[in-house]
């Protein structure tokens, strides 16, 4: 997959990302949930994400392991992006194509509300899972 751009919605931050694969990831955790109003759909693009101009970006510091980018203009959420630099998830909206973008993957399902559920089959994985894989991210940057 080659490089896309794309931007928030009043146009204050520009970015260019080149995404690990064509897979969008679907999280359903409470934060996300607050913070996208309603689930946070990311496409992974590992440390391969150039923004034009950072004046406009906000940034959030949500946990240990993330912070949440958005513009501070417009309100549009951006990025999740992992503290240490090494991922970048880049909102899939604010991609100016998504047409070769496929829906793949849920995260803290067991978060997701009852009140919807996506047709598409996809890989699920429970908050604790997630926790579990950050943890060990986290384990093995620290040792290198």
């Amino acid at each position: 997959m080659g490089e896309k751009t794309g931007q928030c919605l009043c146009g204050a931050v520009k970015f260019r990302a080149t995404p690990k694969s064509g897979d969008v990831g679907v999280c359903h955790c409470g934060m996300c949930q607050r913070w996208s109003g309603g689930v946070f759909m990311a496409v992974s693009c590992g440390d391969r994400v150039e923004i034009e101009d950072e004046t406009h970006l906000g940034v959030y510091v949500s946990s240990e392991w993330g912070d949440r980018c958005f513009c501070d203009v417009c309100g549009s959420t951006l990025f999740w992006r992992m503290r240490d630099g090494t991922n970048v998830a880049v909102a899939a909206p604010a991609f100016d194509d998504m047409a070769d973008l496929t829906f793949t993957e849920e995260i803290f399902i067991d978060e997701k509300p009852m009140m919807y559920a996506f047709v598409n089959e996809t890989i699920k994985r429970t908050g604790a899972e997630m926790r579990a894989q950050l943890e060990a991210h986290l384990k093995k940057e620290n040792a290198s």
